[in-house]
């Protein structure tokens, strides 16, 4: 049944509006971040900017060291990333198709823990990694980021792996193939979607946590980009500039992401939506 004409209409007004109100906030960062500091604390403010600049990117790098915060941001949400894919593949797989007593109860208990808000095990967690001396360490942050980021990955690659025909995990095995082996050479190339699925789920989460960053990792050197942006601030004034710039450059990689892997992470989170 098509339409009437008015409702179409009031539909494409709707969605542009939302559009607009998504991107407006990204626009008005980027803008910010290539105005002088007279333009940004003109008012009325300019909507597009009269002379543009590149000094804040400048000052970001050089007088701030934004890119060593980079270098740690990468290397914290790349490891973990890596690690949560190892783990949740395998353990994925052997819920979805290995016959383990107590799959539901453990499926619950992986639910419980994915919603479970992280500030609560902050001070157990700070004690434990000085204790340790892990303070100030890529593996500070490494470790509760993958601890953190398991149970969600799981949750996707089991229903992902559930997709796929048991036929051919019989079919491996009938072949020869260890549990191991039909793991890694049948599952996993058709598990793709979820995989990908799951990285940039976890990717993200990584490069945006805040908090157990600022705890556990307090040194400069140390420090990730969402921590390295707030501490911008110094005592008396606030570098708009720079930290506009800083949050530009910091939301690169996840755009990237999305646009280059989009049809992935739809597969993946719609195909792999089924009851188990």
């Amino acid at each position: 049944m098509i339409k009437p004409l008015w409702q179409r209409v009031l539909g494409y007004v709707v969605l542009i509006l939302f559009l607009l109100m998504i991107i407006l906030p990204f626009y008005w960062m980027f803008v910010t971040s290539f105005e002088p500091n007279t333009d940004i604390s003109a008012y009325p403010p300019a909507y597009f900017p009269h002379h543009w600049t590149v000094s804040h990117y400048v000052e970001a790098f050089g007088q701030f060291h934004f890119g060593r915060f980079i270098i740690n941001s990468v290397v914290v949400a790349c490891t973990s990333t890596f690690l949560v894919l190892v783990f949740s593949s395998m353990a994925g797989f052997a819920i979805a198709r290995l016959p383990i007593k107590g799959k539901r109860p453990m499926l619950i208990f992986l639910l419980i823990i994915s919603v479970f808000p992280p500030i609560v095990v902050i001070t157990p967690l700070y004690m434990l990694m000085r204790d340790v001396g892990w303070l100030d360490s890529y593996q500070a942050l490494i470790i509760p980021y993958t601890a953190f980021n398991l149970p969600f990955a799981i949750w996707i690659l089991r229903n992902y792996f559930l997709q796929v025909p048991g036929a051919l995990f019989e079919a491996a095995k009938i072949d020869g193939a260890s549990v191991f082996g039909a793991y890694w050479r049948v599952f996993l190339p058709l598990t793709k979607p979820g995989l990908f699925t799951a990285a940039v789920f976890t990717f993200v989460a990584d490069w945006t946590e805040f908090f157990m960053a600022l705890v556990f990792n307090p040194s400069n050197t140390m420090r990730t980009i969402p921590v390295g942006i707030a501490l911008f601030s110094g005592q008396y004034t606030v570098p708009y500039g720079t930290i506009f710039a800083g949050s530009v450059v910091s939301i690169v990689p996840i755009v990237l992401l999305v646009v280059i892997f989009r049809r992935w992470i739809v597969s993946g989170l719609t195909q792999g939506a089924v009851k188990g």
